[in-house]
This record gives C-alpha cells, structure tokens and sequence, in this order.
C-alpha cells in the first residue's frame, strides 16, 4: 500500500473538480486505479491519482479520445510525439469543418438554392487538387481554341491555383468560379473575349510579327476612366472629346483596317467583350489566389457602349 494518505472517491472528486460518476468511470476504464479497497469494498486512491486525473481531464477537454489517453497516462514519453499526431488529426478536422462552413455560407448568401445546386457547390468544394486542375483545364482548353506559346501566359492569368490551407473565402470563392467555368454560355463568352484578345495582341492588321499591342479593352479603361473619375456622363457634351479619343486611339493601337468606320469597329469590339461575368471571375480567380482585387471592367465598357451608341445615332 502506498504510503501517504489515500481518498475516497468523494475526496478525490472535491480535490480535482470532477464528478464522482465521471471519476468512477475513468477508474473503470482503467485510466486511474484505486491504490485499495475498505472491507466495505470502497475505493481508496492514493495522492498520485490527482494529478493523473487532472492530466485526463485536460487530454479530454482537448478533444483525445480514451484509447489515446490511455497510452498518454500509461507511457508519459510518448506525450510529445502523440500530441503532434492529435494536432496533425485537429488540422484535418479544422480543414474540413472550414470546407463545410464554407459550403453552407455560400448556400445561406443564395435566394432559393435547389438540393441539386447544394449537391454540385459540397461535390466541387471536396475535389482533390488533381481533380480541381482538370476541372479548369477543361474549362482553359474550351476557351482556348488550340495550345499557342504567346498565350500561354494569358492562360496561366486565368488558372486559380487554390492553396493546400485555403480561406473560407477562398473556398467559397474556387466554387463560385468553377461553377461559372462549368456554364457553356460563359465558356463560348470567354472563347470570344480570348479570340479578341488574340487578334489585338497579334499586331497591327494581324501580323504576327509584328510587337504585341495594347488589347481594345484596356485602351478603353485608360481612356474611360478619366471620364469615370470625373463624373462625366457618356451622354453629356463634354463627353465628345473622350469618345473621339478613344476612338482614335483604339484604331491605332490595333491597326485597323477593315471596311467599318472606326467608331463603327470600336462599337462592335466592346458590344462583343460586354461580358459582365468575367470581372466575377476575374474578381474570385484574384481572391483564390490571393492577388490584389482587379478592376471591373464593366463600368468602363457600358460607359464606351452607351456614348459611342448615342454618337453613331447622332
């Protein structure tokens, strides 16, 4: 018998804060073992007991299961070595529970969704980062009518990359997007964009040798957006000289020379890139991979569409 004083179960429950059910069922699991027994048949513990009890509860409010307990108590070397594989466990729980928050605030922040929108939005949120790359590879080689060197990194400026320990926001954000890669309409929308993009970047009149030029849209946001900063509405007056320069500035840049007037080939180029849900995309592909928020592009086009529309009229 260990010498020293020895407690009852209601002692050692005064003593550790626990109850006397709770102590009695740790002793029956065999995490903390009375020191002896009255001949009444009560357990006694000897003062050890307290501190092995304590130890349980701490390994307990941790989130350890028995079993791990009770090697931790049973060989206190191995405490280190256990504690980092319970960590490496919580890390993977933690994972999954950000993934299924994730998953349920993009659902909430829907009006109405549908089972099956649920169903699609859990399925691309748990893809693995193989399946997630050929998601968007098959999203990339629809919109990209065949591989080109000088494309490749226009193509890689759309590739979201999510990271092994993602954001919420940045779960939310890869299922918003592969979402919308998923949606024909917008594949054949973005095909159209890249095909300009491609025409604009090739040079002065298509010639491949030539420089690489400034694409029609981005001619558009320098030019519109002093309009923009200054509150001149497209309609107004003052309005003239911008639109003039645009349009002389646009059909420069890209060496045009077709049968169109240019303020006739400039109207049509920007009412064929008027694609709202590229600045979604490119606004999620920027969260996903932690880049700076992009401009929207859209308030510039609808402003260049609308007075070179009232100007063609005119």
């Amino acid at each position: 018998m260990h010498s020293g004083a020895s407690y009852s179960i209601g002692e050692l429950a005064r003593r550790t804060g626990m109850s006397v059910k709770t102590i009695r069922f740790y002793s029956d699991q065999g995490l903390v073992m009375p020191e002896s027994r009255t001949p009444a048949g009560y357990r006694r513990y000897g003062p050890e007991a307290v501190a092995r009890l304590t130890l349980v509860r701490t390994l307990r409010e941790l989130g350890l299961g028995l079993e791990v307990i009770r090697r931790i108590v049973d060989r206190p070397v191995a405490l280190g070595r256990i504690a980092a594989e319970q960590a490496a466990a919580l890390d993977v729980q933690i994972s999954v529970l950000r993934l299924r928050r994730a998953v349920l605030s993009a659902v909430a922040a829907r009006r109405e969704p549908t089972f099956e929108e649920m169903e699609l939005m859990h399925r691309l949120a748990t893809l693995s980062a193989a399946e997630r790359k050929r998601l968007i590879d098959g999203f990339l080689d629809a919109v990209f009518d065949a591989p080109q060197p000088s494309e490749a990194g226009f193509r890689r400026s759309l590739t979201p990359e999510l990271p092994d320990r993602p954001t919420e926001e940045q779960v939310a954000a890869w299922v918003e997007l592969a979402e919308l890669s998923l949606d024909d309409g917008f594949r054949a929308a973005v095909r159209r964009l890249v095909r300009e993009h491609a025409g604009d970047r090739a040079g002065p009149a298509g010639d491949v040798g030539a420089p690489p030029v400034p694409e029609v849209v981005a001619v558009a946001r320098d030019v519109v957006n002093i309009a923009l900063v200054s509150g001149t509405r497209p309609e107004a007056p003052e309005a003239d000289p911008v639109v003039a320069t645009l349009v002389a500035r646009c059909a420069h840049a890209s060496g045009h020379r077709g049968p169109d007037s240019p303020h006739a080939w400039l109207l049509r180029r920007l009412e064929a890139a008027r694609e709202p849900r590229r600045d979604t995309y490119l606004r999620l592909l920027a969260r996903i991979n932690g880049w700076p928020a992009p401009e929207p592009l859209t308030p510039v086009i609808d402003w260049a569409v609308t007075a070179l529309r009232i100007r063609a009229v005119a």
